[in-house]
Formats: structure tokens, sequence, C-alpha cells
């Protein structure tokens, strides 16, 4: 018995399938989630997709990057709030992957010191080498001997903790300052991103250095 074809994508237009396959390509986002948001998409009225369409567009131009830990900001070389804080400790840098760690973390309320974005992690087999990472920029952050502890906040699966070992040699052959990881608590080979902020505030409260 021959399976039942699919013939619904040939009820929508070209620019609906277009719509469907851009929202495809968003984290968790399958086939029939896609359809349910183009078709939401559909039902705005003109003044709210224009709106969308203009805060899409000036994206990358209203939205830049701190020069100082690479989170997100307001604007072309703008810090981003954390960094223009007078009230965080500048002897503490927490180094993550992403932004969306960072914002983890936050949320936990407990961490008061700067932080640094990796950009990834390491990850050779899918082209991700230590040249794509910020470890420079770290370093140079570093060169003035202002920052007494660097706390390793990178995933606890394989690459996250392949480049921790990695890091930790490069930081150790550069620096004298106390390097640290988050306590056990974290779930094996778990995504920091998805924790809450109670665990992430336990596993910040209970780092232990690096050997």
């Amino acid at each position: 018995m021959n399976p039942i074809r699919d013939n619904s994508n040939e009820l929508y237009p070209d620019a609906f399938l277009n719509l469907i396959e851009l929202l495809r390509g968003l984290p968790g986002v399958g086939k029939r989630s896609a359809e349910r948001m183009a078709m939401q998409l559909y039902k705005w009225n003109d003044s709210r997709l224009a709106a969308l369409s203009g805060i899409l567009a000036d994206l990358h131009e209203k939205i830049g990057t701190c020069p100082e830990c690479g989170a997100m900001s307001s604007g072309k070389d703008a810090l981003c709030p954390v960094c223009a804080s007078s009230k965080r400790d500048r002897s503490i840098i927490c180094v993550v992957e992403d932004f969306t760690q960072l914002r983890t973390i936050e949320a936990g309320g407990t961490y008061r010191g700067l932080y640094h974005i990796l950009g990834g992690k390491l990850a050779p087999l899918e082209g991700r080498t230590a040249e794509s990472l910020t470890i420079p920029a770290l370093l140079k952050r570093l060169a003035d001997g202002s920052v007494n502890e660097v706390i390793l906040a990178l995933c606890p699966d394989v690459e996250g903790r392949a480049t921790e070992v990695y890091l930790t040699g490069i930081l150790k052959e550069n620096t004298t300052l106390k390097i640290s990881r988050l306590a056990q608590g974290l779930p094996a080979g778990a995504d920091i991103s998805f924790a809450d902020a109670a665990t992430i505030s336990a596993a910040l409260s209970g780092r232990r250095p690096v050997e």
C-alpha cells in the first residue's frame, strides 16, 4: 500500500512557502511549528508587519557587540550593561560560550563579576577550532593583572570539557591567576543555557579550582 502523499504545500503561494522555510531555520522549529508561525504572521495587519520588518532590517545596525566581553550592546562599540556598571567586581571574569549562557547566569542574581564570551567551544569535526574562539581577547583583558580569578562556565559535555582543558593550559601558561570551574550539580552533558537560576547559583557558589 502506497503512503498518502502530503500535497498541502501545493495549497500555499511561493511567498508563504519561503516564509515557512526561513522560520524552519530557527532552533527547535519544525515544519508544523514553522507553518503555524507563518500563518500567525500572515494574519497580522500591515502596520504590525511593517514594524517587524523594520526591526529585523535594523537588527545588526542597532545591536552591537560589547568591545570588552563580546555580549550584545545597544550600538557599535558601546559597552554592555554589565561592563558599563561601576557595581561589578572587576577582579573576576566568568567565561561562557555565548550570550544565552550569560543571560542564564545573570538570572540567578548572585554573580557580580564580569564576563567573557568565548564564541563557542572546540569541535574540530564541525570546523570549530581554537582560532574561532576569542581567546586572544581574553588574554588581552588579563594582561594588566587586575583580574584575580577566571571562572570557566562551559557546558559539561565532551566539547565543553575539551575546551576547558585547552583553555586552562593556555591560561596557566600565560597567567598566575586562580582558575575555577562550576561545581558539579549541572547534569552531565547539559547545556548551561537551559539550567534554572537556582542550579546556576549553586554551581557558581560551590565552584572549585581547576587542577
